[in-house]
């Protein structure tokens, strides 16, 4: 007796008829060319340097002359490290400050402290104070109304 085959056939395979194939063809676009940004330098710029001044404690000499005349305000800078969490502080006699509280400084880095006092006619007369409590060592400082001074206090 003869086995049953078990094999299956497969229909042949048909090559595509040309019709399918034109229908299949997919357009490529050929990429772009990305076209590259000209960059431009900045010519270096000069800054005029300010004469520094120098102020010296009220018993020891005269008032600091006004570094610029176009000036309405003065600008007092503090170069000192307080620690962190701690502010620095003025107090005197002037425009907007008095003897009695201080007014807080802007900290523009770690060791670096500025404010700025609306224009006066009279000098102005100051000290430091830490977290406005503690003072500054040595006299009192003293400045011309519209300077700008930089200033190294002890405590």
């Amino acid at each position: 007796m003869k086995k049953a085959s078990t094999k299956t056939t497969k229909a042949p395979v048909t090559a595509p008829k040309a019709k399918d194939v034109a229908k299949k063809t997919v357009a490529v676009k050929k990429p772009t060319a990305v076209k590259k940004a000209a960059v431009v330098k900045a010519a270096p710029t000069k800054v005029a340097k300010k004469p520094a001044l120098v102020v010296t404690p009220r018993s020891a000499a005269p008032a600091v002359k006004a570094s610029s005349k176009k000036a309405v305000s003065t600008v007092i800078t503090a170069l000192v490290d307080v620690g962190f969490g701690n502010t620095l502080y003025l107090r005197g006699e002037g425009v907007g400050i008095n003897w009695d509280s201080g007014v807080a400084l802007e900290c523009n880095s770690e060791n670096k402290w500025e404010i700025a006092l609306p224009a006066a006619s009279k000098p102005l007369i100051f000290k430091f104070l830490i977290n406005d409590s503690t003072w500054s060592a040595g006299a009192d400082y003293v400045c011309e109304p519209g300077s700008s001074v930089t200033l190294t206090p002890t405590f």
